[in-house]
């Protein structure tokens, strides 16, 4: 009897070691090491009136920001495009295709905005930094209070213009309780 129960005890460890490993759904080696790629870019019609968002911005200089939901996207390399509008008190526009990288806080200016509707790509498309700033306070306020609160990209670009038409992620307030509600 004291021989079988010690076998038992001895042999449990072999045959657990000898069950397959299940799969979690995470992959270091299908995911680790590749280098991150962006995605071929397409530039969106010019902005229309009607698809435009007022973004609020603190702090903003005399300017409204406006997002065109229309041209919103979050890519399959996790950066979310979008065109801006600045509009000064003055009435004087400024428009730019620009994406965002949440999980580096970067921005990208891909092209401006011509009074001829068309697009004047950027001369040296860079990704840099999103400061605090006044220069850069509109793309500081669309990562941290709408696309990336805390870091983490919205789920897709529905999303991103859902969040956008709600006035930014109830998310980014930072309450514990929020980040456990459905989105």
């Amino acid at each position: 009897m004291w021989r079988l129960l010690f076998l038992m005890l001895v042999s449990a460890p072999l045959v657990a070691a000898a069950q397959p490993v299940p799969r979690t759904g995470y992959f270091p080696a299908e995911t680790e090491g590749k280098p991150w790629e962006e995605q071929k870019l397409q530039l969106p019609p010019i902005p229309a009136a009607e698809n435009l968002i007022r973004v609020q911005v603190d702090d903003a200089q005399g300017f409204a920001f406006f997002v065109d939901s229309a041209s919103v996207s979050v890519g399959t390399d996790d950066v979310v495009r979008y065109t801006l509008v600045a509009r000064s008190e003055s009435g004087a526009t400024n428009i730019s295709f620009e994406g965002i990288k949440c999980k580096t806080r970067e921005r990208k200016l891909y092209a401006i905005g011509r009074a001829d509707h068309t697009w004047s790509p950027a001369r040296n498309p860079q990704w840099t930094p999103i400061s605090e700033l006044p220069a850069n306070r509109a793309q500081a306020v669309l990562f941290g209070e709408y696309f990336c609160p805390a870091r983490i990209i919205v789920r897709n670009t529905d999303d991103a213009r859902r969040v956008l038409k709600q006035g930014g992620d109830p998310r980014a307030s930072g309450s514990a309780e929020l980040w456990n509600q459905p989105r």
